[in-house]
């Protein structure tokens, strides 16, 4: 007599394969990276990769890569800080709209470093764990199961990203935007998430970070496809660094 029940893995928003969802996420970790001179270098070969992508998904990611091409690096840069580094309600960081910058946040970042970790690889002291394009080159290079259950985890986040980058007309609405649609719809708890997230915004300061403390290997935002095609569920040998994201120059 049986008495475990397989559960189903729900249907992400918009049917693909799972190469399409690994493709969308490395993507959208490498179009939300600053753009600096190694990003912007590969927009020709996205683009490419983007147009084998179904839709809604190739039109929103073409479309961002298409503005990306189409402006000058320095408008790019100052966009890229005004948009996601001083602005409280577009922070690229998941556990910020929870936490903000407080105590509580240091154990919530301890899970997307075990994640991680358990997977093989180790992150750079450059950029804190729950950097969504971090998260997404993760999840599409190293461990697409570990990484869509930490993005699945924060669907009411990224929800809450896609709303306010709308709301300002920013270009780049569009990727939390295909992030969603390679993800189950959303729930009635995760909309009334978003509404929490929204009514009450992220916590002030407190006290710090302190019993959170990163590791040492580097990020770099290359398209390594030895990474690629590395053992997708945790088997990776020795330490290896996660392709992330860059330095900001």
């Amino acid at each position: 007599m049986g008495l475990l029940t397989l559960r189903r893995r729900p249907a992400p928003e918009t049917e693909m394969s799972e190469r399409d969802r690994r493709l969308t996420w490395r993507i959208a970790a490498l179009a939300l990276d600053y753009p600096g001179p190694d990003t912007l270098a590969m927009l020709d070969e996205l683009s490419a990769a983007a147009e084998a992508l179904p839709d809604p998904v190739r039109t929103g990611l073409t479309r961002l890569l298409s503005h990306l091409a189409a402006t000058a690096p320095l408008v790019l840069a100052r966009d890229y800080v005004e948009t996601f580094d001083l602005r409280r309600r577009a922070n690229l960081h998941l556990t910020y709209y929870a936490y903000g910058d407080t105590r509580k946040r240091g154990m919530a970042l301890l899970r997307f470093k075990h994640a991680y970790r358990l997977a093989g690889v180790e992150l750079s002291d450059r950029e804190l764990p729950d950097h969504l394009p971090v998260l997404l080159e993760f999840a599409a290079t190293v461990d697409p199961v570990g990484g869509e259950r930490l993005l699945g985890e924060h669907v009411p986040v990224l929800e809450m990203l896609r709303l306010s980058l709308s709301d300002s007309a920013s270009p780049y609405a569009d990727v939390p935007a295909a992030v969603l649609a390679t993800l189950p719809p959303l729930t009635t708890a995760d909309r009334r998430r978003v509404a929490e997230l929204a009514a009450q915004g992220p916590p002030g300061e407190d006290v710090g970070m302190e019993p959170y403390a990163m590791s040492s290997d580097a990020l770099h935002p290359a398209m390594n496809p030895e990474l690629y095609s590395a053992p997708a569920a945790g088997a990776a040998t020795g330490t290896e660094p996660v392709a992330g994201t860059g330095d900001r120059r």
